[in-house]
């Protein structure tokens, strides 16, 4: 039998006005949730609270509508969410651009691009690794939730499935939604993805 180290669910961020229309946005402090975020963290607490699993631990990453939606969660199971750098990817001079015009004007290479003043995906998913990997010393045998950007949740995903930065944007993953990853000696497996409670 396999032993686990850490099971870790990541939970999206609740709906933003930039989120819903696509728009990029690095900023920390801003945009908080708008009505259909707090919808949809409303429904991941019923969904976590159905399962009545205990968590040893909330993370959130430091986005505004991250903070706000850890919150909620933390509040559900009496707990403190800590902040942790968990940063989205830094798109540099693409920010507040929406990825449907730079997708046309640019074309699907245009992701895997480093932007003027920003990062790499190569850095992003190192970055991402390194993190995820210190959390999961952190909390040995421990299940944790993380609170975070859609990015970071593909990037952990093409971590495990070991993916291309190509094939890592193909994965779709929406706000207000749960994935859930199991971390081994050297490996991890996906036991669901991009779920969202109805």
């Amino acid at each position: 039998m396999f032993k686990r180290i850490c099971k870790i669910t990541f939970i999206t961020h609740g709906a933003t006005v930039f989120s819903e229309d696509g728009i990029i946005n690095d900023r920390i402090k801003s945009p908080k949730l708008n009505d259909l975020g707090e919808e949809e963290m409303e429904k991941v607490c019923e969904y976590l609270q159905k399962r009545g699993v205990a968590y040893d631990k909330i993370y959130s990453s430091p986005n505004a509508c991250c903070l706000e939606s850890a919150q909620i969660i933390a509040k559900l199971f009496k707990q403190k969410a800590e902040t942790v750098d968990l940063l989205s990817r830094n798109h540099g001079v693409w920010q507040g651009n929406s990825y449907a015009d730079l997708l046309k004007e640019y074309g699907s290479d245009i992701l895997l691009q480093t932007p003027e003043k920003g990062e790499s995906i190569k850095d992003f998913n190192k970055r991402v690794s390194l993190f995820i990997n210190k959390l999961i010393k952190e909390n040995k045998g421990n299940r944790i939730i993380i609170v975070t950007t859609p990015e970071v949740v593909q990037s952990a995903l093409a971590k495990t499935l070991e993916l291309s930065p190509k094939q890592q944007y193909k994965i779709l993953i929406k706000t207000g939604s749960l994935t859930q990853i199991s971390y081994f000696e050297g490996w991890s497996s996906i036991i669901y993805c991009d779920h969202k409670p109805l």
